[in-house]
């Protein structure tokens, strides 16, 4: 598990970056895949499920998952819901409610508030994020009386540039969206990549947040530490284990 820097210190926040190691699922999803959507054994998601609860000193009854859509679509709550919610964000300020985001490449983010003590997870990858989720999950937060300048936002692990290799389209439609955009792309070999976790710190930026932390794990790169979807792929697997990261107020 991978702590922020920045969150670890405020000591009533539980949170932690889980990677795929020190489960009970086997082959494909070794080990501790906690994707529910997954093919993987139900008795295997659960009890990683338990394992990472625990660990984050709360239960799995305690723990909310969102059914991710790569939308802009966030929720605030302030009680454990009935029924899977359908988004890519969730915030709340009640304690032992625990936020959890579920990725394979792409980014879980969390923000946090320590003046009024709100606490935010986001999926964002580059759906996500180019339907500008960052900005609409801020937007939510101040309407609950934060100020930009007192939030705290944290960068997971996931898909580096180095790894992230894009097409021609994919690149237009950044472009097209802002040119600026430009800055977070770099040809290599007459190959085209795309900085995800920089597109993001920029979101965050240009709205307000400047205490930003990055953590630098390519979910990509370290087939050892963590799953990755375009990982998956390349192997030809047919499904692949879903990292989980959470955060709760204690």
């Amino acid at each position: 598990m991978i702590q922020s820097k920045l969150i670890k210190k405020y000591k009533n926040i539980s949170h932690g970056f889980f990677n795929k190691e020190g489960g009970f699922s086997k082959g494909i999803y070794k080990s501790l895949n906690c994707g529910i959507g997954s093919k993987d054994k139900k008795k295997n998601i659960i009890a990683n499920l338990k394992k990472v609860c625990k660990k984050n000193g709360c239960s799995t009854k305690d723990l909310v998952l969102l059914n991710q859509i790569h939308s802009n679509k966030v929720h605030l709550i302030n009680k454990i819901p009935k029924k899977k919610l359908l988004g890519d964000a969730v915030i709340t300020n009640k304690k032992r409610i625990a936020l959890g985001i579920l990725t394979a490449d792409c980014a879980p983010v969390f923000i946090y508030d320590p003046k009024n003590n709100i606490i935010c997870a986001i999926h964002a990858g580059w759906k996500g994020a180019y339907k500008k989720i960052i900005k609409k999950t801020i937007n939510n937060l101040l309407k609950e009386g934060s100020k930009a300048h007192n939030l705290i936002a944290v960068i997971g692990p996931c898909i580096s540039k180095q790894s992230y290799e894009v097409q021609k389209d994919f690149y237009i439609k950044f472009i097209n969206q802002k040119t600026s955009n430009k800055k977070f792309f770099f040809y290599k070999k007459k190959k085209i990549f795309f900085s995800l976790n920089e597109y993001i710190k920029n979101h965050l930026n240009n709205n307000g947040i400047k205490n930003i932390e990055i953590i630098k794990k390519d979910t990509y790169l370290n087939k050892n530490n963590f799953f990755s979807s375009r990982r998956s792929l390349k192997n030809k697997f047919n499904d692949y284990g879903r990292n989980i990261s959470i955060i709760m107020i204690k």
